[in-house]
C-alpha cells in the first residue's frame, strides 16, 4: 500500500480533535436537560451517528448508480466503504437510542415506527455483506452490490420520515410538536451548539473513515486479482 497522503493524515488528526470537542460539548458544555436529566446527553451522538449513517446509505446508492454506468470496480470499492461505515454508525445510533429510551420509555426497545424501520434498515445492510460474500466473481459481486444498495437505499428516507408520517412516541426535536412523543424537548442555545457541532464532527469522521476504508478496499482488490490470476 502506498504511504498515506498528507491530507489524509491531517484528516485523521482532525477527526480525533472534532470527536474530542464534540464529547466535551455533549458532556460538559451543554446544560443538563430539566426533565430527562443526564441521559439526554446521548442525544448529541445519537443524532450525529444517525445523520451520517442514513446519508451514507444514500451516498452508497448513488455510488451504485455510478458503478452501473461506468462499470469500474473503484466505484464498487467506494460503495462497500460507504455501506460498511454507515452500518456501524447506524448500529451505534440504535444502541444509543436504547440507552436513551430505558429511563424515558421504561423499556430498552419498543416496536415504534421509527425503531422498527431503523431495525429493518440495519438488517438490510447486514444482509448486504452476507450476500456479497456468497459471490466469488468480482464483477458479478459488484453488479449485485450496486443494485442492492440502490434498492436498499429506499429504506433510509423511509426511516427518516417515519416519525413525521406515523403516530409515534419517538420525538421530533427539530420541527416537532407531536403531543404523543415521549422524550421531546426544546434546545437551549448551548444545546444547539453541541447538536450542530456533533453533526459536523461525525461528518468529518465519516469522510476520514471513508477515505481510509477505500485505501484498504483497493489493497484487498489487488490481492484478490492476484489470486484469480494465479488460479488461471
Amino acid at each position: 500500500m502506498q504511504s498515506k497522503p498528507p491530507a489524509l493524515k491531517i484528516l485523521d488528526i482532525s477527526s480525533v480533535l472534532v470527536l474530542a470537542i464534540a464529547t466535551y460539548l455533549a458532556l460538559i458544555y451543554a446544560p443538563e436537560e430539566a426533565v430527562m436529566g443526564q441521559v439526554q446527553r446521548v442525544f448529541y451522538f445519537h443524532i450525529g451517528t444517525a445523520w451520517t449513517g442514513l446519508l451514507g446509505f444514500l451516498f452508497a446508492a448513488g455510488l451504485g448508480i455510478v458503478y452501473l454506468v461506468k462499470q469500474d470496480i473503484k466505484w464498487d470499492i467506494a460503495g462497500v466503504a460507504a455501506v460498511e461505515i454507515s452500518a456501524v454508525f447506524f448500529l451505534i445510533t440504535i444502541m444509543l437510542g436504547s440507552i436513551w429510551a430505558r429511563p424515558i420509555w421504561n423499556t430498552w426497545w419498543t416496536w415504534d415506527p421509527r425503531l422498527t424501520t431503523a431495525a429493518i434498515t440495519e438488517l438490510i445492510y447486514i444482509a448486504y455483506f452476507m450476500l456479497r460474500e456468497g459471490i466469488e466473481d468480482p464483477d458479478r459481486r459488484a453488479r449485485f452490490g450496486a443494485v442492492y444498495t440502490l434498492i436498499g437505499g429506499i429504506s433510509a428516507p423511509i426511516t427518516f420520515f417515519a416519525i413525521r408520517l406515523f403516530r409515534t412516541i419517538h420525538p421530533v426535536v427539530i420541527g416537532g410538536g407531536d403531543p404523543n412523543a415521549q422524550g421531546t424537548f426544546a434546545m437551549t442555545p448551548h444545546m444547539e451548539v453541541a447538536f450542530f457541532f456533533g453533526l459536523f464532527a461525525f461528518t468529518v469522521i465519516f469522510i476520514d473513515l471513508f477515505w481510509n476504508r477505500i485505501r484498504m478496499g483497493q489493497l484487498a482488490a489487488k490481492v484478490e486479482q492476484l489470486k484469480l490470476n494465479l488460479m488461471h
